[in-house]
C-alpha cells in the first residue's frame, strides 16, 4: 500500500488515564474531621491507579474505506475516535491523518451553544478550512437534510437532542472533509433519520471519502462497512472484513444493557406534573442472560395514589416488539407519598439481535390528565449467540417476540 492510498495511519497508539482513589473513607462527623486534620495536617495522599483505555493499537485505513468499530461498552472505541479526532492526546504512539477531518462524536461536539444553527454551519466549515463560497454551495443541502429550517436562526442551545444531532450530522456529512468520524451519537435520532444517515454515509463512501464509524448496530456495520475493527480491552482483537468482525464479536457477547443516562437528557412528555414523576431508570442484565430488569424510580407527591405503568419496547427500525401495561397483570399499584421503584422483568430470548429503546409512561389510575412519560430511552442491545446460524446476517429486519412474562412490584 503506497502512502498516497492511506487516509489514516496509526502506530503503537496507547492512551492512559490516572484514576485517583481515596486512601480511607471520608469523615462523616465533625469529630472525625478534626481528628483527621490533627493526624494529617497536610492531607492524606490519594492512591493512584494507571488505566490504559488503549494499548499498542496499530492499523492503516485506505482512502475511500468504510470502517466499522465494534466492541463492548468500555472497550476503548470512543477513546480511539477522540484520539483520531485530536480531541484527546495519545499517551504513546503516532496518528497520521491525510486530509480534512469531520467528526461527530457527542451531541454538542463542534457547535457553539450561543450561536444559531446557521452560524454554526459556517463556523464548522471555517474550522475545516472551507471558504465561505464553498460552504454556501452546500448550505441548502445541509438544511434540507437536517430538517431544522424552521429553527435555523435559533441558538442551538435551545435545540432538542434530536434536532441537534440531525444538524450536526448534516454538517459533518456535507462539508468537504476527506475523513468522516462518527460515534454512536446517531442512536439519538429516530428510525427514519437513521435510515437517511445510512444512505448518506453510503453516498459519502461512494465519493471516495473515508468513513470511520463506531456503532452497536451490527446490521449497519455489515451493510455499510467494508472493514471491521473488533476492540476488546483497549486492543484490536480483530481487523478484517466487516461481516467476519461481527461474527467474531457475537461469539463472545449475547446481551448488553444500555448505559443509563439522565432521564432529563431524553425526550420527556408530561401533563399536570405534581402527582407522580419519573426520577431515574436503571437497566440490569447481570442476572439471567436471557432477560433484563428495568427499574423505574418514581416520586409520588400525594398521600396515596394508585399507579399504572405502561412500557413499550421498540427496535431501531421503529417496530414495536411489544407493549405491556401493569393493568394487564393485576390491579393498580397502591403507593404512598415518597420514592418507589417499579421492577419490570423482560425476557429477551425471543428478540432478534438488535438495539432496543423503550417508551415508559407512569400515571395515576384516577386521572388521564396527570402523567409523566419518557420516550426513546436506551434499553438493551441483543447480540446473536455463538449457536446462532450465520445465515441470520442475511435475513435483516425480522423481529420475533413471544412468551412475554412481565412482573411488577413496588419497593416500599
Amino acid at each position: 500500500m503506497s502512502l498516497s492510498d492511506i487516509a489514516i495511519s496509526v502506530r503503537g497508539l496507547g492512551k492512559a488515564y490516572t484514576i485517583r482513589h481515596a486512601a480511607t473513607r471520608a469523615p462523616t462527623t465533625l469529630a472525625e474531621a478534626m481528628l483527621e486534620r490533627i493526624r494529617h495536617p497536610l492531607g492524606r495522599t490519594q492512591e493512584r491507579e494507571e488505566f490504559w483505555a488503549l494499548r499498542d493499537v496499530s492499523f492503516d485505513v485506505k482512502r475511500g474505506e468504510v470502517v466499522g468499530v465494534i466492541g463492548r461498552n468500555g472497550a476503548g472505541k470512543s477513546t480511539l475516535l477522540k484520539v483520531l479526532s485530536r480531541i484527546t492526546e495519545p499517551t504513546t504512539g503516532e496518528v497520521d491523518l491525510y486530509g480534512r477531518v469531520g467528526s461527530l462524536l457527542e451531541v454538542g461536539t463542534g457547535f457553539h451553544q450561543e450561536l444559531t444553527g446557521r452560524e454554526n454551519i459556517f463556523l464548522n466549515g471555517a474550522i475545516l478550512g472551507m471558504t465561505r463560497a464553498e460552504i454556501r454551495r452546500e448550505f441548502d443541502a445541509i438544511v434540507d437534510f437536517s430538517g431544522v429550517e424552521k429553527f435555523l436562526d435559533t441558538p442551538v442551545k435551545r435545540y432538542s437532542s434530536g434536532m441537534y444531532v440531525r444538524l450536526a450530522f448534516a454538517v459533518a456529512a456535507h462539508l468537504r472533509s476527506e475523513i468522516l468520524i462518527v460515534d454512536e451519537v446517531l442512536a439519538v435520532g429516530d428510525a427514519e433519520f437513521q435510515g437517511k444517515c445510512l444512505g448518506k454515509m453510503k453516498e459519502v463512501a461512494g465519493l471516495g471519502r473515508t468513513v470511520f464509524l463506531v456503532s452497536h448496530r451490527l446490521d449497519f456495520v455489515i451493510d455499510l462497512c467494508s472493514k471491521g475493527f473488533l476492540v476488546r480491552d483497549g486492543q484490536l482483537a480483530f481487523l478484517g472484513p466487516a461481516r467476519e468482525s461481527v461474527i467474531r464479536y457475537t461469539e463472545t457477547a449475547t446481551l448488553v444493557p444500555a448505559d443509563a443516562p439522565s432521564v432529563d437528557s431524553y425526550r420527556r412528555r408530561r401533563r399536570s406534573v405534581g402527582v407522580v414523576d419519573i426520577v431515574a431508570v436503571d437497566i440490569d442484565g447481570s442476572g439471567v442472560p436471557t432477560s433484563v430488569q428495568v427499574l423505574i424510580h418514581i416520586d409520588v407527591h400525594c398521600a396515596t395514589a394508585e399507579i399504572v405503568c405502561l412500557l413499550s419496547v421498540i427496535s431501531t427500525t421503529g417496530v414495536t416488539a411489544f407493549s405491556v401495561s401493569s393493568m394487564d397483570y393485576g390491579p393498580p399499584l397502591s403507593m404512598s407519598r415518597g420514592r418507589h421503584t417499579i421492577r419490570i422483568g423482560i425476557p429477551t430470548e425471543s428478540l432478534l439481535p438488535d438495539s432496543y429503546v423503550m417508551d415508559v409512561r407512569i400515571a395515576p389510575n384516577t386521572s388521564a390528565l396527570a402523567w409523566d412519560a419518557l420516550e426513546q430511552y436506551p434499553m438493551i442491545t441483543v447480540y446473536p449467540h455463538s449457536r446462532t446460524p450465520r445465515t441470520w446476517f442475511d435475513r435483516p429486519g425480522r423481529l420475533v417476540v413471544g412468551g412475554v412474562q412481565w412482573a411488577m412490584e413496588p419497593d416500599s
